[in-house]
C-alpha cells in the first residue's frame, strides 16, 4: 500500500535499529501503520510503550480504581457483563470477577491462530489499551508486550467469535496466558502458560477491577486476519499485473487497451496504474511488434477489461488499508475511560463492523481477481483460443496431458471462492440472552478474507506458470526487457520442464513465491 510522505516520516521516527539487528515500535495508541503491521507479524521488532501513553495510562487506571471503590455502579468494573450488568459486585469479588470473566469466556474451538495473527493480535490489543481509554494499569499492557518480545504466543482457537462485544472468546484465550493459565507456543512447543511465562522470566499478572473486561473487549483478532491478509493482497495485485503481461505477450494480446489516454477520462487511479505496469513491463516487446499489422480487432474481456479490474482491486485495498490502520489505532473497550474530564462511558466501539464489511469487499475483490486470472489461464490453455500454441500447451499432444488438470484445478480454487465471497456481514445472531442483539461477524468475514487472499495466491500462481510456458513456447521472440528480466528471475525457483510431471509442487511453490513477494513487482 502506497503511503504517504508524512506516514513514511511518522513510521520512520518510531522504528529504530537495535543492535543492528530488530527495530523498535514505540505504541503511543494512535500512529500503527500498515507497514509496522506488517513488521510486527513477522515478529522482527521490539514493542515498547511510549512515554507518552504510559502517562495517560496512569491517569486512567486512577480513575478506574476510584470508581471501584465508589457508590455508583459501573459497568464492568463493579457489576456483572451483558445479561448481568445489573449486578453489584462486592470491592472483595472484584478481583475474582476478572478472573471469571476470562476463564469463563474462553470457550473458542479449533485450530489454532497462526503466530503471525497472534503477534499481530498482540500487539493490536495493547495498542488499543495503551491510548490511556481503559483504565488498565501499565504493568498489564507490559505484560502483553513482555508476550510479543519473547514470542510466547499464546493459543489463540480460530472459531468462537461473532465479533461483539468483540472478539470476546479469541481475545480470553490470549489473556487466559497473563494469569498463568491456558497454553502457549515456546520455540515451536505448546506448553502450559504458567511454564511459558517462566520460560521468558515473567510471573502471571493478578488483575484489579476492569482489567479482565478491558483485555477482551476489542475485534483485534479479526484485525489481526484481515492484517495478514491485506498483506498478501499488496503482493497479488502486483502479481497479477505481471502475470497478466506475460499472458498478454504469450496470447499475443494487444497493448492498445492499456493507453494512457484511456485510463485518463476514467481517471479511477487503480486502472491508471495497472495499465502504466503493463505498458513499462511490456516496451521493446518483439512478440507484440510481430503481430502489431495482424487482423485481430479486440481481445477477450480478460485481457481488454484487466486494467478495469485490476486497478478496483488496488483501490478496494487502498479503502481496506485506511480501515485496518484507522481501526489498528482505535479504542474498542465499553465502558471507555476519559480520565482528564474524569469520565467513564459506555458506548459500542467494540462492534466489529468496520472490519467485517472491509473483510467482506477483500473476499469479494480477490474472487474478483482470481475469476479474470482463471480466464486468461482458460485461453492460453484452449487450442481454438489460444492464437497458435498446443493444446493445454503439451509438447506432444495425446501423449501428454500439459496444464490440462491445472486449469481445472484454477477453476475449483475459484468455484470455492465465490462460496468464500458471500458477506458475513450481513448475517446477525442473538447473543448473551438478548443482550447483544446484532453482530458483525468481523471474525467469520476475516477468516474468508484471508482464505481468499491464499487461494488467489494458488489461482494467480498457476496462470503464472502457464503464461511463462505460453513464453517460452513463443520463443525466439522475446518480451519487454523489463519482463524478460522478471521471466529470468523466476525460471531461478520456478524452471520450466517438457513432458508430464506432478504439477502440485510446482503450483504451491509459485504461490509462495507471490505470498512471500518474491521476483513479483511488475
Amino acid at each position: 500500500m502506497a503511503k504517504s510522505g508524512n506516514q513514511r516520516k511518522k513510521t520512520a521516527s518510531r522504528v529504530q535499529t537495535v543492535g543492528g539487528r530488530k527495530g523498535k515500535i514505540r505504541l503511543d495508541g494512535h500512529s500503527l501503520t500498515l507497514e509496522d503491521l506488517r513488521k510486527i507479524a513477522r515478529g522482527s521488532v521490539t514493542l515498547t510503550i511510549a512515554s507518552s501513553a504510559a502517562r495517560e495510562v496512569r491517569h486512567s487506571a486512577r480513575l478506574v480504581d476510584r470508581a471501584a471503590h465508589g457508590e455508583d455502579p459501573r459497568y464492568g468494573i463493579n457489576t456483572g457483563f451483558g445479561r448481568f450488568c445489573n449486578i453489584r459486585i462486592s470491592e472483595k469479588e472484584l478481583r475474582e470477577l476478572q478472573v471469571n470473566l476470562i476463564r469463563s469466556h474462553a470457550a473458542g474451538v479449533g485450530d489454532p491462530c497462526a503466530p503471525e495473527e497472534v503477534r499481530l493480535a498482540i500487539a493490536l490489543r495493547a495498542n488499543a489499551l495503551v491510548s490511556g481509554n481503559s483504565g488498565i494499569r501499565i504493568e498489564v499492557i507490559q505484560l502483553l508486550l513482555d508476550l510479543y518480545n519473547n514470542d510466547v504466543l499464546p493459543r489463540i482457537p480460530r472459531q468462537g467469535s461473532v465479533g461483539a462485544c468483540g472478539d470476546l472468546a479469541p481475545l480470553s484465550h490470549l489473556a487466559l496466558v497473563l494469569i498463568g493459565e491456558g497454553e502457549a507456543l515456546v520455540s515451536g512447543k505448546w506448553i502450559s502458560g504458567k511454564r511459558a511465562l517462566a520460560s521468558a522470566g515473567l510471573k502471571p499478572v493478578r488483575l484489579e477491577a476492569k482489567e479482565g473486561l478491558s483485555l477482551i473487549n476489542g475485534v483485534q483478532v479479526s484485525v489481526a486476519m484481515l492484517a495478514r491478509a491485506c498483506h498478501l493482497a499488496e503482493f497479488l495485485v502486483d502479481a497479477a499485473d505481471l502475470t497478466l503481461s506475460m499472458s498478454l505477450d504469450g496470447f499475443l494480446g494487444s497493448l492498445q487497451p492499456f493507453d494512457a489516454r484511456i485510463h485518463e477520462v476514467r481517471p479511477h487511479p487503480g486502472q491508471a496504474i495497472v495499465a502504466e505496469n503493463v505498458r513499462r513491463l511490456l516496451r521493446g516487446s518483439k512478440i507484440l511488434k510481430s503481430h502489431e499489422n495482424c487482423d485481430r480487432v479486440q481481445d477477450p474481456y480478460s485481457f481488454r477489461c484487466a486494467p478495469q479490474v485490476h486497478g478496483s482491486v488496488r483501490d478496494a485495498l487502498e479503502w481496506i488499508g485506511q480501515t485496518i490502520e484507522r481501526e489498528a489505532n482505535s479504542s474498542t473497550d465499553n465502558p471507555l475511560v476519559f480520565s482528564h474530564e474524569g469520565d467513564i462511558l459506555s458506548g459500542g466501539n467494540f462492534h466489529g463492523a468496520p472490519v467485517a464489511h472491509a473483510a467482506d469487499l477483500l473476499a469479494i475483490v480477490l474472487c474478483d481477481l482470481a475469476s479474470i486470472s482463471e480466464r486468461r489461464c482458460e485461453k492460453l490453455v484452449n487450442p481454438d483460443t489460444s492464437r497458435g500454441l498446443p493444446a493445454f500447451l503439451s509438447r506432444e499432444e495425446g501423449l501428454q496431458s500439459g496444464w490440462m488438470m491445472a486449469h481445472v484445478t484454477a477453476s475449483a480454487l475459484v468455484s470455492r471462492m465465490k462460496v468464500l465471497s458471500h458477506p458475513a456481514s450481513v448475517d446477525s445472531i442473538v447473543t448473551s440472552a438478548g443482550t447483544e442483539d446484532h453482530v458483525s461477524m468481523s471474525t467469520h468475514a476475516s477468516e474468508k478474507a484471508l482464505e481468499c487472499a491464499h487461494q488467489t495466491s494458488r489461482v494467480v500462481g498457476i496462470e503464472l506458470l502457464v503464461a511463462m510456458d505460453a513464453l517460452d513456447l513463443r520463443r525466439p521472440l522475446k518480451s519487454g526487457k523489463r519482463l524478460e528480466d522478471r521471466f529470468k528471475a523466476l525460471r531461478k525457483v520456478l524452471p520450466g520442464h517438457d513432458g508430464d510431471r506432478v504439477l502440485s509442487p510446482e503450483i504451491e511453490q509459485a504461490a509462495q513465491v507471490i505470498e512471500e513477494g518474491l521476483l513479483i513487482r511488475p
